[in-house]
Order: C-alpha cells, then structure tokens, then sequence
C-alpha cells in the first residue's frame, strides 16, 4: 500500500480521500478464528460505530498452513471492505456538502 501512498503523494493528489491510516483509526478491536480442521481463517473487525467487518483467507494446501500468515491476509481482506465503506461515506459527504 505505501508505493500507492507514494505515487499520490508525489503526483500532489490531495483532494478528499481515504487513507491506510483513516482505515486503521476506525479499527478499535479484532478477533480471529480458525476452523477445525481446515485451513480458513477469518478476522472479524469492530469499528468505531460497534458495525463489524469480516475477512477471511484461506490456504489450498494444508501442509502450506499458517496460522499468522491467514491472519494476516484475511485482516487485510477486511481492510478492504471497509476501505469500500469508508469511501462510500466520504463520496455521500461530499455531495451532500
């Protein structure tokens, strides 16, 4: 994500817009679970508001498997979706205002 950040930056876009850290400012807690038995993991995580944003990942093979590197990408599976609601929320304040 900071090569992203970087080339905006550097190109001066600074019109209203979501950042990494406005996403991770509305992150107040997370949790994690591991299906028995398979390799899916899913991070669920509470925002300001009390709304919860699901994410999950999952490994096709199971000797690959591991419990931190799922946890990982499914937070960031997560992060996207709310990247998506932020950005929602940003665009209705801006034609509202």
């Amino acid at each position: 994500m900071s090569e992203i950040e970087d080339a905006i930056k550097n190109k001066g876009l600074n019109a209203p817009r979501v950042t990494p850290e406005q996403v991770e400012d509305v992150i107040t807690g997370e949790a994690y679970h591991v299906f028995p038995g398979t390799t899916l993991t899913v991070c669920c995580l509470t925002l300001v508001n009390g709304f919860t944003v699901l994410g999950e990942s999952a490994c096709a093979s199971p000797q690959n498997f591991d419990e931190e590197i799922g946890q990982k990408i499914a937070r960031e599976d997560a992060k996207r979706k709310i990247w998506a609601l932020e950005g929602y929320l940003l665009r209705q304040k801006l034609f509202c205002d």
